[in-house]
């Protein structure tokens, strides 16, 4: 924008000024800026339910706050640009800046998901009447109000009903409960037993089906000892593996919690440091994909993800697989950038040679084997061997997933071989494993429309873990006694994803303009009535 002469708080120059908004700035006031009354949690005072809305500005950013609204308001400007994030978080930090400074001057929109100056200027030179952009709004006033509403009225009714602070929220509260339901599972799971009858054919290894009846596991054991088996068919399948696809905020929270056991937390807390340094683009995101117009920056950027790992370039670099301009909202995929790497943490250090080596996968060749499956007979009995041929390495070469052959030596249909021994080996079945964040933040992204967003699930997770209904134990999430007491007592609509994905569907219907905001809002009203009148009692202790 031409505008370079540094400032408190800003930037100036050739008739621009551009400021920011640091997240949010300005949010819905808490329920004591209502009446002073509601400074005391009381059962008799709910439901809380404004008729005008207050607004207040967070503490930490009113210096930034009150820098916007002088120059919002300052007689040399004209008018606005609106250029936060093209979603529906984006617009409301800018609609709650822009009312609560007292602005009423024309705005414009800026709607780009790339960050490169080309799609940055044809952006400035497509700009759209900020009007038209009033439903998005309206979709993101409704969430948030909706947020406060059931949070605020849910979380005192029932702490004022146990005695005792119990945080309940839209998106919590569903994941903790997606939490129990593992334990559950887990605790109820009763072992089973089974067999299985393993034969030695001189440098081949087949097997039986599970077996449930121990006697019929060493009566084919018997039946089959000393005898021939017979190569009844052999089945060759060519497998192609395609590379990973590149990060998202919670694929690389997920890769990280496998990898090097960082919480999702730590993982978002490296990776913005990682951005602020300028060696990563915008971690907050929930695509990924890269838009048409970085697709010639890619080999450059595979060059300096090269310069931070130990690996070589692909032979062949494939950037058209990472562009898909449908799937890329408020920002493309976590990449790393041309900047050169400063002082680093260890964990900054891990997280930025992830993001490296994953766009490194994702420009290279398919990974390809042979998959052979040798079905055998041996007195009217079936077993099977399997093996496994690497034709190419291809992307698999770059990581430590590399696998081994472990192919089955040369068979013919119709060939004969002794039994050189049967042994019959008991197993028994396995529970499902504990929750970790990896598996975690997978389970909230597939429930329903999914819980929370890439931005916010780490501190979701983070609060379960403060507010004592989660505790971690090595990688592992484990819900502790007080959070299984805690979704026991809620209502059903409370714990289930179903809510977020009612929300979801009515909220994209008022940001397409098909559904009126006021329609959702009574839905919303008519819910917390409903809750706060019909839990009156506590129904069991806590």
């Amino acid at each position: 924008m031409g505008a370079k002469q540094r400032k408190d708080g800003y930037v100036e120059g050739n008739d621009y000024i551009v400021s920011w908004c640091v997240g949010h700035l300005v949010g819905l006031a808490d329920a004591f800026d209502y009446n002073e009354k509601y400074g005391k949690w009381r059962r008799e005072d709910l439901p809380i339910m404004p008729d005008t809305w207050k607004h207040t500005i967070f503490d930490d950013k009113k210096k930034q706050f009150n820098t916007l609204r002088r120059l919002m308001n300052h007689k040399d400007v004209e008018s606005l640009v609106c250029a936060t994030d093209a979603g529906r978080e984006g617009e409301l930090i800018f609609r709650f800046v822009y009312q609560m400074a007292g602005c009423t001057k024309p705005f414009s929109r800026l709607w780009i998901s790339s960050m490169e100056e080309r799609a940055i200027k044809a952006g400035f030179a497509n700009l759209k009447d900020g009007s038209e952009y009033d439903p998005l709004y309206h979709s993101a006033n409704c969430r948030a109000k909706a947020d406060w509403l059931v949070g605020i009225n849910a979380t005192r009714l029932f702490s004022t009903l146990y005695g005792k602070t119990l945080n309940v929220g839209r998106v919590q509260t569903p994941t903790l409960a997606l939490l129990i339901e593992r334990q559950q599972q887990i605790s109820g799971f009763i072992k089973e037993k089974y067999y299985k009858v393993n034969l030695d054919l001189g440098g081949v290894e087949a097997s039986s089906e599970h077996i449930q009846d121990p006697q019929e596991a060493t009566k084919i054991q018997t039946a089959c000892h000393n005898r021939r088996a017979v190569c009844h068919s052999i089945i060759r399948e060519l497998k192609t593996v395609t590379p990973p696809k590149l990060f998202d905020l919670t694929a690389l929270q997920r890769e990280s919690n496998r990898m090097f056991g960082y919480t999702a937390q730590q993982t978002l807390t490296a990776a913005q440091k990682l951005y602020e340094a300028k060696l990563i683009t915008y971690p907050r995101t929930d695509s990924r994909y890269i838009t048409t117009d970085m697709a010639a920056k890619i080999p450059a950027l595979v060059q300096a993800a090269v310069g931070l790992t130990a690996i070589s370039a692909p032979q062949t670099i494939n950037a058209e697989r990472l562009v898909n301009d449908e799937k890329v909202s408020d920002h493309h995929a976590i990449i790393p950038t041309l900047g050169k790497s400063a002082s680093l943490s260890s964990t900054e250090s891990s997280i930025l040679s992830l993001i490296a080596v994953r766009l490194l996968c994702a420009v290279a060749s398919e990974h390809i084997y042979e998959k052979v499956t040798a079905i055998f007979d041996c007195n009217g009995y079936s077993f099977t061997a399997k093996g496994k041929v690497i034709i190419a390495e291809g992307w698999k070469s770059l990581t430590n997933s590399t696998e081994n052959s472990s192919a089955l030596p040369p068979l013919i249909q119709g060939q004969v071989f002794q039994v050189t021994a049967a042994k019959a080996t008991d197993h028994y079945t396995q529970p499902p494993k504990s929750h970790t964040e990896a598996t975690l933040l997978s389970a909230m992204e597939s429930a329903g429309a999914g819980l929370g967003t890439p931005a916010t699930r780490a501190a979701v997770i983070e609060k379960l873990v403060r507010s004592g209904f989660v505790t971690r134990s090595e990688r592992q999430l484990i819900p502790t006694p007080d959070g299984e007491k805690l979704i026991k007592i809620l209502p059903a609509s409370l714990k289930s994803p179903a809510l977020t994905a009612e929300w979801e569907n009515a909220l994209t219907q008022i940001a397409q303009g098909k559904t009126r905001p006021e329609n959702f809002m009574r839905s919303i009203n008519e819910m917390v009535r409903m809750l706060v009148s019909q839990h009156t009692v506590r129904e069991e202790n806590l």
